[in-house]
């Protein structure tokens, strides 16, 4: 199930809030827990076992941790988190890179093996980093362990943010497992965050996301250089739009029913560098990096040598954590390179560059990265690139090309201004009553217009369900 389908929208939403809110306080949790578990298990129930198994581990393992950290056996501490950290990874690993890791040794070694050929379970790199990451921090004595299961299978399994994230480390939303306020006004800011991420998904996404499937299928004798920098353009706003609309949604839902989530994108295509491109694209997963492999490996604090290192290994895990492929491996690594090659030469040059021009390199650079990542076949993201480029005598328009161009330069340009701050700095203008007024004209439109796109939808994909 999706937050955009009609399915959700009308069937499930009502009667989760409806239950939810009808239920006295102490039992919140429990129908959020249930109706997660609902939620989840609506297209592949059989593998509701396998999130309930990894709440199972994490709670009991969390228990022991600070059990035995408060008895001094730190030692016993130790074993317990690794314990479950290689259960965590283990599952992530046979569910999510056992067909890749068996096909690639296999072309090593000329060796044939049989594949499981297991579907990926939705959602499951999301939430195990949550789960590996509750059990670590209770370690560091940055959490509690959650007492009550059905607290802590509430926080696993929140459908508003268990397929796509954000990702929510426990102690950020501990405090609101046990008591939280729900009222008027928050439910209200839930309502307009959904409503925002509807729309980028729905109007936004889903439309511009035809326009680079159309282009990716153009033949490659009817491929123009304009057309291969249009058709990428509309991918990373496609994937932009897709992400940040659901990050929206989970925000949305979870003010509805009092949680605060942490932000996940922050305009990433105003960046002025990739390092800053990188403090604003998916915040909560480049957060988790930082906290659980970076910082642990040493940061930057042991010489530059272990810095170059230290990185190199967050941006692989970067790449693969997105799919088990060569293009994300290559695609994590090659935003690394960027960012040290920022860190060690470029950053005294860029601070003293003019401000368009930082911007032009930085989404010059991010908008090549999106060419790897949308094609796991790495020949036809070779060609792609040398097509970009104008290789091969391609030419630089046609007929075809500007009449893509000029049906779809509305959409292109509402992409563009939606993806900056401006319309929220537009809407900021207005106070009182008048602001009132509009944002719930503007909700009442967004949704009645996402309704009737979805009412007559056949493309409606999500591209981070296969991560």
């Amino acid at each position: 199930m999706v937050f955009s389908s009609l399915l959700f929208l009308f069937r499930f939403l009502p009667v989760m809030l409806i239950v939810y809110f009808a239920a006295p306080k102490r039992f919140r949790n429990g129908v959020l827990f249930l109706g997660s578990l609902i939620f989840y298990g609506w297209g592949e129930p059989v593998y509701i076992t396998l999130l309930l198994f990894s709440t199972l581990v994490d709670y009991v393992h969390g228990r022991l941790v600070w059990r035995f950290m408060e008895e001094g056996k730190e030692k016993r501490a130790r074993l317990c988190v690794a314990s479950s950290v290689i259960i965590n990874l283990g599952l992530l690993g046979v569910f999510k890179y056992a067909d890749f890791l068996l096909e690639t040794v296999g072309r090593l070694t000329g060796l044939s093996f049989p594949l499981p050929g297991l579907a990926l379970p939705i959602g499951i790199s999301f939430y195990t980093f949550q789960t590996m990451s509750y059990t670590i921090d209770i370690y560091r004595k940055e959490a509690s362990p959650q007492k009550n299961i059905i607290d802590f299978g509430a926080y696993v399994s929140m459908f508003p943010q268990l397929i796509a994230g954000p990702i929510v480390r426990y102690h950020t939303i501990a405090e609101e497992l046990r008591e939280r306020t729900e009222n008027f006004a928050g439910f209200s800011r839930g309502v307009f965050l959904f409503a925002v991420g509807l729309g980028k998904k729905v109007l936004i996404a889903n439309t511009i996301g035809a326009l680079w499937t159309q282009i990716s299928g153009v033949p490659d004798g009817e491929r123009t250089v304009l057309m291969m920098w249009m058709g990428i353009l509309a991918f990373g706003m496609q994937i932009y739009f897709d992400f940040s609309g659901y990050s929206d949604m989970a925000m949305g839902l979870g003010a509805m029913m009092g949680f605060h989530f942490p932000e996940n994108f922050r305009y990433p295509y105003t960046a002025k560098s990739i390092t800053d491109f990188w403090r604003r694209w998916h915040i909560t997963l480049s957060t988790w990096f930082k906290e659980y492999v970076y910082i642990p490996l040493g940061g930057n604090r042991k010489g530059a040598a272990v810095q170059v290192r230290n990185i190199a290994i967050v941006w692989l895990l970067t790449g693969i954590w997105h799919g088990a492929a060569w293009n994300y491996l290559l695609w994590g690594l090659y935003f690394g390179a960027l960012l040290l090659l920022e860190k060690f030469i470029l950053k005294p040059y860029l601070e003293k560059m003019p401000s368009a021009v930082r911007s032009a390199y930085a989404m010059t650079f991010v908008f090549l990265g999106w060419v790897l990542f949308a094609h796991e076949n790495m020949a036809e993201g070779l060609l792609y690139f040398t097509q970009m480029a104008g290789a091969g005598g391609i030419a630089f328009a046609s007929r075809r090309t500007w009449y893509l161009l000029v049906t779809n330069l509305p959409l292109l340009a509402a992409a563009v201004l939606g993806s900056t701050p401006l319309p929220g700095i537009l809407c900021r203008k207005f106070s009182g009553r008048v602001r009132e007024t509009a944002e719930l004209l503007f909700v009442a439109v967004i949704l009645v217009l996402s309704v009737a796109f979805l009412v007559d939808a056949s493309y409606n994909p999500f591209l981070y369900f296969r991560f």
